[in-house]
């Protein structure tokens, strides 16, 4: 009993008519599972007949010799252009010689699933060897639902790509961002490492998402670590992992990023803040291509594009003996820099009308319209926070739930975005309208809150605002959740 379901159906192309008898009869008692549903005497029919429904036959069977003008190789490559997955298996008695390696590379090259000779001259009323006929007729047929089945999943995969794509595309209009698109595509056929500058806020990580979704590594992991959000004793088990029992907490063991984005693309975030130790052994990481796992003696193989990006001017950081001067040379092969949001105003009303219909789309409101004034005030104003501080922005005057965002609703916007600017200066502390008098604790906890949302909205993970605050991590946490901060 063959151990698969369904019908195999069969395109028989052979000009010989005793051979179409032969072939059938070496089929029939499989028949409730193999079925030859048309025979036809050439190639040209064949192709004709295959451009109608590629789909409808799941095996071709062919003579290699046989009348017209397309035969042989010639054939088999015109079929599998119509149809990948098409499996065909070649019947000649050009050769009984199953050790003739040429003529059976040359089949196989041309894309011939299988070949067997007819027959020798004492056999007449089946194919030669009928029970590795057989055999052949039903891998075959699971080969193509494999490639089919395979084919189905690249092209959702494909799909979900083409989505992440969508959703992370590059907006803006100004020859700055154009280049930095042109550069994505001048990427997408190399595996080179990069570097990525440019101020807080800019879109260092849009620009490597795109990057890696616009590679040959598109279907494999994307894997970002920012270097300032983990505290310096962990970085080397997050990027290399460990062995169980490599010290006395691992119960376990853990797979390092480098590890998890094998094959694929290791986005290194805000890599000038890499303690030396870690950038000596990512170092040694890029030269070799191999990782040291924490209590592993042998040393692991790894195949990963590594795309860095900072807001340091890193050469100031080599000057300053905090960043490796051999590091660095090897990271910036590629340069890309992504400027300041200000240096390109074309791009802030671009990117002002994607935000406010995105995020309109997401509330599941109706995008309101911009008066021609408020886009002179928005490409007017200097956007320290640059996009990051425009998504925001966009996101607040959306809270007025207005069919039309006017001049005065974005200049109550600045104004505040000044009065929390202000915050920061050392001239001066602002205080809240106090109903009634309160006492020291108030007030401290009130500053305290302040600072905090402040420094949070100035800072790119809790490690950093953490560290910026001069705080360990676990206090930070507690003090947040002390002040009622999420």
């Amino acid at each position: 009993m063959m151990l698969f379901h369904g019908i195999i159906r069969v395109l028989l192309i052979e000009d010989e008519d005793f051979d179409v008898r032969r072939v059938r009869n070496t089929i029939r008692p499989f028949s409730d599972q193999i079925q030859i549903l048309e025979v036809v005497s050439n190639g040209d029919a064949a192709l004709k007949l295959l451009g109608r429904g590629k789909d409808q036959f799941d095996v071709v069977i062919m003579d290699m010799q046989i009348a017209g003008r397309i035969m042989g190789d010639s054939l088999i490559h015109a079929i599998k252009k119509i149809s990948s997955s098409l499996q065909i298996i070649v019947i000649t008695k050009m050769t009984v010689n199953i050790t003739d390696f040429e003529f059976a590379n040359k089949l196989l090259n041309a894309g011939a699933f299988w070949y067997c000779t007819k027959y020798p001259t004492d056999i007449k009323d089946f194919i030669y060897q009928p029970t590795d006929f057989i055999i052949s007729i039903v891998n075959a047929y699971q080969r193509k639902i494999l490639e089919r089945e395979q084919l189905r999943a690249q092209k959702k995969l494909l799909h979900n790509v083409e989505d992440k794509l969508a959703s992370v595309r590059i907006l803006g209009i100004s020859e700055h961002t154009q280049r930095i698109r042109s550069q994505i595509k001048q990427l997408s056929t190399s595996d080179a490492t990069v570097l990525i500058t440019g101020p807080t806020g800019t879109g260092k990580e849009l620009v490597a998402t795109n990057i890696h979704y616009e590679s040959k590594r598109k279907f494999e992991s994307f894997v970002p670590i920012n270097c300032s959000s983990i505290p310096h004793e962990l970085i080397e088990s997050e990027l290399f992992g460990y062995e169980k029992g490599a010290f006395t907490n691992a119960t376990t063991s853990k797979p390092g990023l480098f590890e998890v984005a094998h094959h694929g693309t290791l986005f290194l975030d805000e890599i000038g803040d890499l303690p030396l130790e870690a950038q000596s052994k990512l170092l040694r990481v890029i030269e070799g291509g191999e990782i040291a796992k924490i209590g592993r003696t042998d040393k692991i193989k790894v195949d990963v594009r590594i795309i860095a990006a900072t807001n340091k001017i890193l050469q100031q950081e080599v000057q300053a003996g905090r960043f490796r001067e051999d590091l660095f040379y090897r990271l910036n092969v590629v340069p890309i820099y992504v400027s300041l949001l200000k240096d390109r105003p074309e791009d802030i009303l671009v990117l002002w009308d994607h935000y406010i219909r995105q995020i309109s789309i997401d509330m599941g409101k109706t995008p309101p319209v911009t008066e021609e004034g408020a886009f002179d005030i928005l490409k007017k104003y200097s956007w320290p926070g640059n996009v990051r501080e425009l998504k925001n922005v966009a996101h607040r005057v959306l809270l007025n739930n207005d069919t039309i965002i006017s001049v005065d609703v974005v200049k109550e916007i600045f104004h505040l975005q000044s009065q929390l600017q202000s915050f920061s200066s050392i001239d001066g502390v602002l205080f809240p309208h106090p109903d009634g008098e309160k006492n020291l604790w108030d007030m401290e906890k009130y500053f305290r809150k302040k600072y905090f949302e402040y420094m949070r909205k100035n800072s790119s993970s809790d490690a950093e605002t953490a560290r910026k605050l001069g705080l360990a991590p676990p206090n930070y946490h507690r003090l947040c959740k002390e002040l009622g901060l999420k």
